[in-house]
């Protein structure tokens, strides 16, 4: 609760949200967590951007307040003036300036910050899921991908030297500390398991690999599919199912082409919780090639139906999501990576020990303690005496 008694209301700046066709575990990571934070009696607002699947603004079952302004750019200035202008829109939820405030900001950079201490006084927890490196020159022209790195490597840290940082991973904290960035400022508190539907469906009778996640050059489905090439040979049956969709997906499917296994790979493209259910209960071993992860939620997900992962073993937070050698296997590189899937395929008692571990593992973590630990942050001392500094800016909501 505020001074006045109010509950204290937390705005979430993240450039998506799960609705968002591109949107991907960043997203859900801040909609749970904020949707734990309304359970707890808070107030949740999400600052994002607009996009043609959802409404400029609505208040989801949760009781989250979703605002949708800007587009993948210009989301960030959006953010910025409208919360100085106190002003959200025109549409039916919208506030005009008022009084009440966002106690907490929470300034999630997915490469890009929101800047946020430069534009309020309220205090400003940073949530950074994993730094973005490797995928700058991966996703970016190499000018624009050295001023990326730039803003998020020198001028980010600058902007944020004392603000309260959160991250995901252990992982990620300690490449924070590389930027500068003290490790007793950040605060690790992972994802939580999404719980996936019940099904009937069960182990498919041929070698089944799935990969789930957004289709972007970053996730590294090209190596999926590069497995598939190197082990059809010795498994006739085997198929590969890429759930997810993205800009990549031409490039993908002409790389399949290529390869000469076009009719053993599924582009299934979006799937509902129930299909993704299903597909991961069906597959042998789920897929993570990513370049860089900060947690790595496909690959509790799987887990949670019993399948094991292969993924990289220095690509971040994954190297936590897979405990390796008992949940499922991390590699060292694209051969290796091969290898490990092979090995997995090939033995039925492992594979079945791996997802058996793999499910115990990914029940250990829950969206409550994530929300719970969460609360702590926003309602900690530090959080409160910086709350208490006179604001004069006009906020974003009431």
């Amino acid at each position: 609760m505020d001074t006045a008694g109010a509950p204290t209301h937390v705005l979430f700046l993240n450039w998506r949200d799960t609705r968002n066709p591109e949107g991907g575990g960043s997203e859900v990571y801040v909609e749970r967590v904020a949707a734990e934070l309304v359970a707890r009696g808070y107030r949740a607002t999400i600052f994002c951007a607009a996009h043609r699947a959802a409404p400029a603004e609505e208040i989801n079952a949760a009781g989250v307040r979703l605002v949708r302004r800007g587009g993948r750019h210009t989301v960030y200035a959006w953010a910025a003036l409208c919360y100085l202008a106190g002003l959200v829109g025109l549409g039916p939820l919208s506030a005009r300036r008022s009084g009440r405030r966002p106690q907490v900001l929470v300034d999630v950079c997915n490469g890009l910050p929101f800047l946020a201490p430069l534009w309020t006084r309220r205090p400003v927890l940073k949530l950074v899921h994993h730094v973005h490196r490797e995928q700058w020159p991966v996703v970016l022209g190499r000018w624009a991908a050295r001023f990326g790195w730039w803003v998020e490597s020198w001028l980010a840290i600058r902007v944020y030297r004392h603000c309260r940082y959160v991250t995901v991973s252990e992982a990620t904290r300690r490449e924070l500390a590389t930027l500068g960035v003290a490790p007793e400022s950040v605060t690790v508190v992972h994802n939580g398991t999404p719980e996936l539907p019940p099904t009937d469906t069960g182990l498919a009778p041929y070698p089944l690999l799935v990969a789930l996640g957004r289709l972007v050059p970053h996730k590294r489905v090209e190596v999926a599919l590069q497995t598939v090439a190197a082990l059809a040979g010795e498994l006739p049956g085997l198929r590969l199912v890429v759930a997810g969709q993205g800009w990549w997906e031409p490039h993908l499917r002409q790389l399949a082409e290529e390869l000469g296994i076009a009719d053993r790979v599924d582009f299934r493209g979006f799937v509902t919780e129930d299909e993704k259910a299903a597909l991961l209960a069906a597959a042998w071993v789920a897929l993570t090639p990513s370049l860089k992860e900060g947690w790595g939620l496909t690959i509790v997900e799987a887990g949670a139906a019993g399948t094991p992962t292969v993924a990289f073993r220095d690509a971040g937070g994954v190297a936590e999501a897979v405990v390796d050698g008992r949940t499922g296997l991390l590699a060292e590189d694209v051969d290796d990576y091969v290898a490990k899937v092979r090995e997995l395929l090939r033995d039925d008692e492992a594979r079945q020990r791996m997802g058996a571990a793999a499910q115990r593992h990914a029940a250990s973590f829950t969206w409550p303690a994530a929300g719970e630990r969460f609360a702590a942050l926003v309602t900690a001392d530090a959080v409160t005496r910086a709350g208490e500094r006179p604001v004069e800016a006009c906020y974003l909501v009431p």
